[in-house]
């Protein structure tokens, strides 16, 4: 088991409501908990199913040199990248979302 955040962006409610039944929705669009990795990936799957055109990140505690891992989904001005091993955000504020 190990903690698990996810924050969503312009999802539909029918994702959101899934993300309930296993987190718990601390604000809006943001999910917490301490699933199994068998959880955490099904929760992946569901996120990547249903949040359309929206974005998501989930985030979860893991041993790593940060102590922590990520993956994101969707259309964002931050996205992930790795240097040296290790896994960054890159923020590119060029980028126009509305395509």
């Amino acid at each position: 088991m190990s903690m698990c955040v996810v924050v969503t962006e312009s999802v539909p409610p029918r994702l959101r409501g899934r993300l309930a039944i296993w987190l718990l929705e601390i604000r809006a669009g943001v999910y917490v908990g301490d699933v199994s990795a068998r959880i955490r990936d099904m929760i992946w799957e569901q996120i990547t199913e249903l949040a359309e055109d929206g974005n998501v990140v989930l985030c979860w505690s893991t041993n790593t040199e940060s102590g922590f891992d990520f993956v994101t989904y969707g259309k964002n001005k931050r996205f992930p990248f790795e240097m040296d091993g290790i896994k960054l955000v890159k923020f590119s504020p060029l980028l126009d979302l509305k395509i």
